[in-house]
């Protein structure tokens, strides 16, 4: 949900599921556990299941929040597979936190389930809100915390196979319970050992592909949005944002710059340099194409 009010107040109610929200602008208060609380902008809301609660803008201006509701059964079974083991479900003992970590990730996780991401996306995602969260929250009274599970073994044989997986079926839609079944191990030690070994999560691996892929069809001359569906995003702006935060310049600038330039052998220097707003990515072709730092595996 992501929703502005001004003049609704919600009766009192609760949820089945963990409730966690972030408020974007402006401050709403409500009433959790017999004491009055306000979420300003920044703030997390954290629901635990069945916390009746209310709510309603704190002033005339409104406000605006998202929210996103997990089921508990989902949180202990992100939590046990991150450790391991078994963990009971996590209890907020206050349902306003301030936490810029979880609510950047809280933001991220929304983002891509209205945003057309990948599932192993949405899965890396999921995790990164959930094990965020369970270091706010404590565990319910007897039953184990959470504690970080042992570096798997074998870590560069489960990578590889599931990086193996990523590259064979990398248009398609992957997600952590495929690397799980591939590898034999839990998601969350397969992401672990993969983050370790190559540097990135799995998600981040299968968008690098995917850039890669759709970088190969632009520089062909194909339509921009022609090349986004062949290469596995969702529509031209999905691809316009990866690809400007990954090499710095616009799909289109990059066309024109590059349009015919791959019918020159690798280890001729072509002289065409193209200004940027982003010169951190280094989108200059003006030494050999097989060693341009903003352009890698031509």
């Amino acid at each position: 949900m992501h929703a502005h009010f001004e003049r609704h107040v919600y009766h009192r109610h609760s949820h089945d599921t963990y409730s966690l929200g972030v408020t974007d602008v402006g401050a709403q208060s409500f009433t959790c556990r017999g004491a009055a609380h306000t979420s300003a902008a920044g703030m997390v809301m954290a629901f635990n299941p069945d916390d009746p609660h209310d709510g309603q803008a704190t002033d005339g201006n409104g406000f605006t929040y998202r929210m996103i509701h997990i089921g508990p059964k989902l949180v202990s079974r992100v939590l046990a597979d991150a450790a391991g083991r078994p963990v009971g479900p996590p209890l907020f003992a206050e349902p306003v936190l301030t936490d810029p970590v979880l609510a950047a990730r809280l933001r991220d996780l929304h983002r891509a389930l209205l945003g057309g991401a990948t599932m192993l996306r949405r899965d890396e995602l999921l995790t990164a809100v959930v094990l965020a969260g369970a270091r706010q929250a404590g565990p319910r009274p007897g039953t184990p915390a959470l504690t970080a599970a042992a570096a798997p073994a074998g870590a560069g044989q489960v990578a590889r196979r599931a990086r193996d997986l990523i590259a064979d079926r990398r248009l398609d839609d992957v997600n952590a319970g495929d690397l799980a079944a591939v590898t034999g191990r839990s998601r969350f030690a397969v992401h672990r050992a993969f983050t370790h070994v190559y540097g990135m999560s799995p998600g981040d691996y299968q968008r690098q592909l995917r850039l890669r892929e759709a970088r190969t069809l632009i520089a062909a001359g194909r339509p921009i949005s022609e090349a986004a569906a062949q290469a596995g995003f969702a529509d031209q702006s999905h691809l316009s944002r990866w690809f400007i935060r990954c090499y710095g310049v616009t799909p289109g600038r990059f066309q024109r710059a590059t349009v015919g330039v791959l019918a020159y052998p690798a280890d001729v220097t072509v002289s065409h340099r193209v200004a940027s707003s982003a010169p951190q990515c280094g989108f200059s072709l003006t030494q050999p194409m097989s060693q341009c730092h903003g352009l890698p595996y031509w």
